[in-house]
């Protein structure tokens, strides 16, 4: 049965403009009653009595009965959400570092209360991973998720690799376009990836993984010299998570630059694009693709969750009841390019096999076999300035 939404937002950004926007053109059953703003003095293009600076006006209004969380405070979003959740409201949310951090409380909430939230806008865009991991995929055993989860990162790469432009000058384009923030690091540092890889494992394979001890490494050290050496290898460049199965019972989570090959789908994925590669042990492959970045793009999966809450739609987290033994492990080892500054770095890194060391006279590099729990405890030294790690898949 369809039920009217009485819905009450928080934020007016990118996103939340782009879902008006959607919405404004459609005919649905339902009403946004209030916005949560939290600048008052900003010029908006709807009425004024519309917008409040005063979480309480959505919180404690008992006729709006879904809210809709949009803002960039991870705590004070998850504030809102708890309170919205424990109140009997349901909740779309699109801040993955939030539903990452806080996922299994958030579960739990939703059992106790009977309420629903959902958030498939906060993974990939306008790509609907999360439902058809609880759908699709509920019952199939999955070997791998991966791919590019970031709009913004991958614009910048696209650029490197299609049109010659430097790293500096494509990071610029990326904040020109609002594609990258004035502080780009939780894209190019691989926190955005981290976070939605961590929601995705949930509801891939049934654990919980605090998103802080997922190890990611972004593109922020790439040099000159990793790109020729790519080009020249026929390889490009991408950030890409991975959630693995690796025997049954454990499952490796990390986020690193990587070497991709042509006959890689996920090489042909540009621009601000997201491209999710599933593999599966009776579907195989399947791929998806599509806009990763932008208010429309997101705006438009936020609208998905609306409209599903009108029909009684929860995610029922099925393999969180049937994961048993899987465990969230570090043990994994992967062959990597690590290019470095100087021999002190690489004397205090184990790499379990080298396959090849280069000396040149702009940059040294060595290729081999490292377990990722090295990666993991070594972090602070192969995240030096002058040096670069990436897979070599």
């Amino acid at each position: 049965m369809r039920e009217k939404l009485i819905i009450g937002m928080f934020g007016f950004g990118v996103v939340g403009q782009g879902l008006y926007d959607i919405i404004k053109t459609k005919k649905l059953n339902l009403e946004i009653k209030r916005f949560v703003i939290k600048n008052a003095d900003k010029k908006r293009t709807l009425p004024a009595e519309l917008f409040s600076t005063d979480p309480e006006s959505i919180l404690a209004d008992t006729e709006i009965n879904t809210v809709v969380e949009l803002i960039d405070d991870a705590d004070a979003a998850f504030t809102f959400v708890k309170r919205a959740l424990s109140e009997g409201k349901n909740v779309v949310s699109a801040n993955k570092k939030m539903i990452a951090s806080h996922l299994e409380e958030l579960a739990e909430l939703q059992q106790t209360h009977g309420t629903s939230l959902l958030y498939e806008g906060a993974v990939c865009g306008s790509i609907p991973i999360i439902r058809n991991l609880e759908e699709y995929y509920d019952n199939e055993l999955l070997h791998s998720v991966s791919g590019i989860f970031n709009g913004s990162s991958n614009y910048i790469l696209s650029k490197i690799f299609n049109e010659g432009q430097s790293y500096e000058d494509a990071l610029k384009k990326a904040q020109e376009l609002g594609f990258a923030e004035t502080d780009p690091t939780l894209d190019v540092g691989g926190y955005d990836p981290k976070y939605k890889l961590a929601i995705v494992a949930s509801h891939a394979y049934g654990i919980y993984v605090d998103p802080e001890t997922i190890l990611n490494l972004g593109i922020d050290k790439l040099g000159d010299q990793d790109i020729r050496f790519a080009k020249e290898k026929g390889f490009k460049i991408k950030l890409l998570p991975l959630a693995k199965e690796t025997n049954g019972k454990q499952v490796v989570l990390y986020v690193l630059p990587k070497f991709v090959r042509p006959d890689n789908i996920i090489y042909n994925v540009e621009n601000e694009n997201n491209g999710v590669l599933v593999k599966a042990a009776f579907a195989d492959e399947q791929f998806f693709y599509g806009k990763g970045a932008g208010g429309h793009p997101t705006g438009s999966a936020v609208l998905s969750d609306i409209a599903a809450l009108r029909y009684g739609y929860r995610y029922e987290y099925k393999k969180h009841i049937d994961a048993g033994q899987i465990e969230y492990s570090t043990n994994y080892e992967l062959s990597v390019y690590f290019r470095y500054a100087d021999d002190s770095s690489l004397e205090e890194i184990h790499f379990d096999s080298v396959t090849e060391r280069f000396y040149g006279e702009d940059f040294m590099y060595i290729i081999g076999k490292i377990n990722l729990q090295e990666i993991i405890a070594k972090r602070h030294i192969i995240n030096q300035a002058g040096n670069f790690i990436a897979e070599i898949l």
